[in-house]
């Protein structure tokens, strides 16, 4: 009887590891905040239910898949609507910087000149 219920402890663990990594795979959360070009707000605010900010979880294995999915959280295809977006990002609830050291990935997003502050784009 003893040896059972070691055996059921043992299995039920075995069971409850894959779980487990599964978990630790998606412990990106990455943060948005946007600034929307005047009169946009609705529209620019709505990926986050209507909010100037939101967290998001991405699906990472490491910090630097979890780096690399901040960065391309700042990709803007709606000039004329979102001025500019600053997104940080934690990896296993601990805060990540971008791979040159700053906590807004978007100041590092080699399109940033093209896709921020461009409210008059057509």
């Amino acid at each position: 009887m003893k040896y059972m219920l070691f055996a059921a402890v043992g299995l039920m663990m075995i069971g409850l590891a894959p779980i487990q990594s599964a978990e630790a795979a998606s412990e990106c959360s990455v943060s948005y905040t946007r600034t929307a070009c005047p009169g946009q707000e609705a529209t620019s605010f709505k990926k986050c239910d209507g909010n100037a900010s939101c967290v998001k979880q991405k699906e990472a294995d490491s910090a630097e898949a979890c780096q690399a999915a901040a960065v391309k959280s700042c990709r803007n295809r709606r000039l004329n609507i979102t001025k500019l977006k600053v997104i940080t990002a934690t990896w296993q609830g601990q805060a990540i910087q971008s791979p040159s050291g700053k906590d807004d990935f978007c100041l590092d997003y080699e399109k940033r000149a093209e896709e921020f502050d461009r409210c008059d784009a057509q």
